[in-house]
């Protein structure tokens, strides 16, 4: 067990790195295939109903996690010599912890919006933000729009790099995939319009339910992390639990906290007007070179998760090996 939790923090690590190098591809991405086939099956499912929602779910987000850990089982039990068999699993977990991690193509589309915004040009700003976020960039101006991004930086850091690698480190390969599926599904069905309202409630709960510890452990690095940790730490106590979502909440008020600008507001989203509360009141708004500072946070935050789950995971093993090893009292 000690060498299989070796391995996988190899992997991981190994996927990471290979997050930085190969950000997410155009086309082929494993994650757009999944949702792909979510899709089919919500054609064949869809109905005005709570239940069947829950069957699309765990049709789908469970169908996933079951075929990974099949995968998985399949290598641990292969008959290959052992130091093939080990590279193979590190492979293994390598790939799966590339294809569900999106921390660099989240920095390099924040910084696209920020160019463009630098650069005077909003109406190239306000094509690029779909490729970040859900809300109406036609009713934004630029303030807005860098709020927008410096908001969908802080959530996805948890969404996208820091939940995986939780649910990676708890576990393994299921887990990552479990996550990313689940994660996936919120964001195609989990949205509160005449269509999903019920469908896909099952979804949201799920994804609520998965994203909780992610987003505490985002939360409680950026105030680690960020240039100002006492702001980081008082608008996460003060104003995390106003947000709607209840793990966006807890995020996006640390990075408004760490960055000393101020979020949330009223914003457009999925053709509906939304007033949501204003996260570290009495700091400045957002400006575009705060954009910048998001992603620099967000990177940091992102490796810290990655050695943190890491030796979380590794600590587990040792403890397991220790206690295994242990002689019965005379």
């Amino acid at each position: 067990m000690r060498g299989e939790h070796a391995g996988y923090a190899c992997g991981a690590a190994l996927g990471f790195l290979g997050d930085l190098i190969a950000a997410d591809p155009r086309r082929g991405h494993p994650v757009a295939a999944f949702g792909r086939a979510a899709g089919a099956v919500e054609r064949r499912l869809w109905r005005d109903h709570r239940g069947y929602g829950a069957a699309h779910a765990v049709l789908c987000a469970g169908g996933a996690a079951a075929g990974a850990a099949l995968l998985q089982r399949a290598v641990r039990s292969s008959s290959a010599p052992s130091l093939l068999r080990k590279g193979t699993q590190v492979a293994l977990t390598a790939a799966t912890v590339w294809a569900v991690l999106g921390g660099t193509s989240l920095g390099r589309e924040a910084r696209a919006i920020g160019g463009a915004l630098t650069a005077g040009d909003p109406d190239l700003a306000r094509e690029r933000l779909p490729h970040l976020c859900g809300r109406d960039p036609q009713a934004l101006d630029g303030p807005q729009m860098a709020r927008a991004v410096v908001e969908s930086v802080a959530e996805n850091t948890s969404d996208a790099v820091v939940g995986a690698l939780v649910w990676g480190a708890l576990g393994g390969v299921p887990g990552l995939v479990a996550f990313r599926a689940v994660n996936t599904l919120d964001a195609m069905v989990g949205h509160k319009s005449p269509r999903y309202r019920r469908f896909g409630w099952a979804s949201a709960r799920l994804d609520d339910l998965a994203g909780w510890p992610g987003s505490r452990l985002t939360a409680a690095l950026t105030v680690l992390a960020g240039p100002d940790r006492r702001g980081a730490l008082r608008a996460w106590r003060t104003d995390g639990g106003a947000h709607p979502s209840p793990n966006a909440g807890p995020v996006e008020a640390s990075f408004a906290g760490a960055l000393g600008v101020r979020l949330g507001g009223t914003l457009a989203y999925g053709g509906r007007v939304e007033h949501r509360p204003v996260l570290n009141g009495g700091a400045p708004p957002v400006g575009v070179p705060d954009i910048e500072r998001a992603v620099r946070l967000s990177r940091r935050v992102s490796i810290m998760a990655l050695a943190a789950t890491v030796a979380g995971r590794l600590a587990a093993g040792a403890l397991r090996h220790g206690s295994g090893n242990g002689r019965k009292p005379r």
